[in-house]
């Protein structure tokens, strides 16, 4: 017989090929139940006390199989799980996965709209209460379960795996127009390799009579119809929305910006294909180069005529504006969205950590990183654009009225142009959006490939190299639309409905299955399994009560007030709203659908099935000393 960890008689007394019996049920083959692992990890004495009759936290007790069964309910074997090389390999490649390009262009933009450095107040609170909350949970719950977004469900709350699904989908849209941004700045990149960078000049085939270049040395008088050359360049030789007429009419597709985006989704195949063995090395560039270029285009900044300017302009706090209700909502919608729980990616990429490496630790690590970036990057901005006052002789507020990607690929592009050596400056500046976009992306499909694997391992398990060229596919098919000469409108429309309140929706589902259903007490035994120490009150209480409410606010906030669309001199017409939320219901209504097929395929009455559907059903495996146990 097998006896509990905490019987002094030893487990292996149990007869190879035969059943043995623990705590009054039948247990298969020890071979089947453990497994021998490479690392030798030391248990912690925590894990004898969950106790002999495997009580779930929802009450229902349930008798689980101690054998591992793949997304078919079939029997399979234990294979050791892929980890990464170094520590450093998973830290690097969730901070670049958490630092993107929202936080060169969505932070400074938002903060400084937003009352300043007053809203550093209301950010840092939404930073402690909210975001590195449910960031944290996320690590310890990939790490501890092994699993991906759909799989990882059987071991906490069956009934919601349909948020796997949602996720997975969510992720496929955001990679349709994300690597189109990345494709603009490829564009940006192999025209910055001239001596005259191209969009400092009026005298090219793609300017109209409209274009002034003020920064020329003959005196030019700026209208109210006049147009930069950076703004030219990028709206009628890059994205060409010239010859669309809005989203009823996007016009052909651009070749250049389909071979761009080619190249890139090339890239990325070849960085992720072999699984966190090769991401992990990759983002030792993608993931520290943007530090390195920050810092130079930083000191480069503060060193330009009129930067003081900008600064100010940048951190000048208004307290009144404390008081406005948007406030509250832009800083906790940045800090979510900068630290991107409810992506999968946190889950996927914990899930390849030692067990007893310390998750806690890396969430406050690379969480601060997170948002340090941001605060650096908005001094990297504005003390250009404090530059761009001083040439214009214009108050910053008129320099900084463009938002998102226009920020950066006119206004920026077109201080670096002219500054000296412009052609070195604008080559590295692209090249560091080009890195932040990378890892972003590798963390993004790994999410859907590590969920997937996980979920279908009898399918896909020995074909990694294939589902990853199959998924890469099908996110450059999806992106042609992005890609037209229209597509510009149709990236703003998946970046504000396809994809945020449909991420908001799910990690509030999220929490609440892990802190109510799974259980808050349950899932810290569980933290302290692989860190030796419980989480905290104010862990169990952001867990249970404060980031659902965190989300949830932000998330009405979103419904109740949607933003009124507007790019360049097109406005969206009211169908394109509701095409926008018909886009992002369609990744969320896999949770529904999911709920209603499981309640029907179980057996049992309706309260059986209620509670069979909320109980664990698979045991999570956990290291002890050099074997893995299934812990029910």
């Amino acid at each position: 017989e097998t006896e509990p960890l905490t019987s002094k008689k030893n487990a292996s007394d149990c007869n190879e090929g035969e059943d043995c019996k623990e705590n009054g049920r039948l247990v298969r083959n020890p071979k089947s139940a453990l497994r021998l692992v490479e690392d030798g990890n030391k248990v912690h004495p925590s894990q004898g006390d969950k106790g002999e009759a495997a009580q779930i936290s929802n009450g229902y007790s349930g008798v689980q199989s101690s054998v591992p069964r793949n997304g078919m309910g079939e029997l399979m074997e234990l294979e050791d799980r892929e980890t990464w090389s170094k520590k450093i390999d998973f830290l690097l490649s969730v901070i670049g996965y958490a630092v993107d390009l929202g936080n060169v262009w969505r932070f400074p933009y938002i903060c400084y709209q937003n009352g300043g450095g007053a809203f550093l107040i209301p950010y840092t609170i939404m930073a402690i209460f909210g975001g590195i909350p449910l960031f944290y949970m996320e690590l310890a719950l990939g790490q501890y379960h092994r699993n991906g977004c759909i799989s990882i469900w059987r071991k906490i709350c069956p009934i919601f795996k349909g948020i796997g699904f949602a996720i997975c989908i969510i992720d496929l849209y955001v990679a349709s127009y994300y690597n189109t941004i990345m494709a603009w700045a490829f564009y940006y990149l192999v025209s910055s390799f001239t001596a005259e960078l191209p969009w400092t000049s009026c005298t090219n085939a793609w300017n109209t009579g409209n274009c002034t270049n003020y920064f020329s040395k003959d005196n030019v008088s700026w209208s109210l119809h006049s147009i930069s050359p950076a703004e030219e360049f990028y709206t009628r030789q890059v994205l060409q929305v010239h010859k669309s007429n809005g989203l009823d009419d996007l016009g052909g597709i651009s070749w250049q910006l389909t071979l761009c985006l080619l190249l890139i989704f090339t890239i990325v195949y070849f960085s992720i294909w072999k699984g966190v063995k090769t991401s992990g090395k990759v983002v030792w560039v993608t993931a520290t180069f943007p530090y390195i270029i920050l810092f130079i285009l930083l000191v480069r900044g503060a060193t330009l005529p009129g930067a003081w300017r900008g600064v100010l302009y940048y951190l000048k706090p208004e307290w009144q504006k404390l008081l406005a209700t948007e406030v509250w909502v832009d800083a906790a919608a940045q800090i979510f969205f900068s630290l991107g729980p409810g992506f999968g990616v946190l889950l996927a990429y914990a899930s390849y950590n030692k067990f007893h490496n310390n998750c806690y630790q890396d969430a406050l690590v690379t969480s601060t990183v997170n948002c340090v970036t941001s605060f650096v990057s908005g001094f990297v901005i504005f003390t250009v654009l404090g530059y761009m006052a001083e040439m214009r002789n214009e108050d910053v507020s008129e320099v900084a009225k463009d938002t998102g990607p226009s920020l950066l690929f006119i206004t920026y592009a077109e201080a670096i142009a002219n500054m000296p050596a412009s052609t070195f400056f604008a080559i590295i500046f692209f090249l560091m959006l080009l890195t932040l976009g990378l890892d972003s992306t590798f963390a993004g499909l790994e999410g859907v490939i590590t969920g997937v694997l996980d979920e279908y391992p009898h399918v896909w398990s020995k074909r990694r190299e294939l589902f990853v060229l199959g998924l890469t596919i099908v996110c450059f098919l999806g992106s042609l639309a992005t890609l037209t000469f229209g597509g510009a409108y149709v990236v703003k429309l998946f970046e504000e409905y396809a994809t945020g309140p449909a991420v908001l929706t799910v990690v509030f589902l999220e929490a609440v299955a892990v802190a109510w259903f799974y259980g808050i007490t349950q899932f810290c035994n569980d933290v302290k399994e692989m860190l030796g120490f419980t989480p905290g009150w104010y862990w169990r209480i952001c867990w249970a009560a404060i980031s659902p409410i965190f989300l949830l606010f932000v998330t009405c906030s979103f419904l109740s007030n949607p933003p009124e669309l507007r790019l360049f001199d097109y406005s969206y017409p009211y169908w394109t709203t509701v095409v926008g939320y018909c886009i992002g219901t369609s990744s969320i209504i896999c949770i529904p659908i999911y709920m209603v097929y499981r309640l029907i395929i179980t057996p049992g009455t309706l309260k059986e099935r209620i509670l069979k559907s909320i109980t664990p059903e698979t045991a999570t495996e956990i290291p002890f000393g050099d074997i893995r146990m299934n812990a029910v």
